[in-house]
């Protein structure tokens, strides 16, 4: 990473990678946090990446040392947040969480706030979108949640990363 503080990017719409490529390709350290997401369609079940906060991303920057302002023209890019004329930096401490609540990919895995009898959502699977009960923490990847299907509880395997804190 580079010695800078993480700024806010706000991106065109749905071009949060894209954007994020364009930024590394000019030489800037960018952070894009992702969640893993199922499609359906036509019968058809696809996974993909998509952007945990639509519409932004985050670059590590030096303000003082670094060319800023090609940032607000690069491709994908609305433009960096700003307050009058310079880019407001995110709070310490925040984007330096996520990345350490992150995998290899960037995808946003459970933390520490997981845990035995808490309400989960699905995020993928043939389960999505259902509320569960962590029954109990399998392997490095998996954890046990208990799901209630037609009026019974039943066991299913989940993977961390396809489980969030239900609100």
């Amino acid at each position: 990473m580079s010695e800078g503080r993480w700024y806010v990017v706000k991106t065109q719409p749905r071009r949060e990678l894209f954007a994020g490529e364009q930024l590394q390709n000019q030489g800037f350290t960018v952070f894009l946090p992702k969640q893993v997401k199922t499609v359906r369609h036509a019968r058809r079940v696809k996974t993909t990446f998509a952007a945990f906060f639509p519409n932004y991303l985050f670059v590590s920057l030096d303000v003082e040392r670094q060319r800023w302002r090609s940032i607000n023209g690069t491709l994908g890019v609305s433009h960096l947040i700003t307050q009058g004329e310079r880019p407001v930096a995110a709070p310490v401490g925040v984007v330096e969480d996520l990345i350490a609540a992150s995998d290899e990919r960037g995808v946003l895995v459970e933390g520490p706030w997981l845990e035995i009898g808490q309400q989960v959502r699905i995020t993928h699977g043939p389960f999505m979108d259902q509320t569960a009960v962590i029954d109990r923490f399998g392997n490095a990847e998996g954890v046990r949640v208990l799901l209630e299907i037609m009026g019974a509880i039943v066991p299913v395997e989940a993977k961390r990363e396809h489980l969030i804190a239900a609100a």
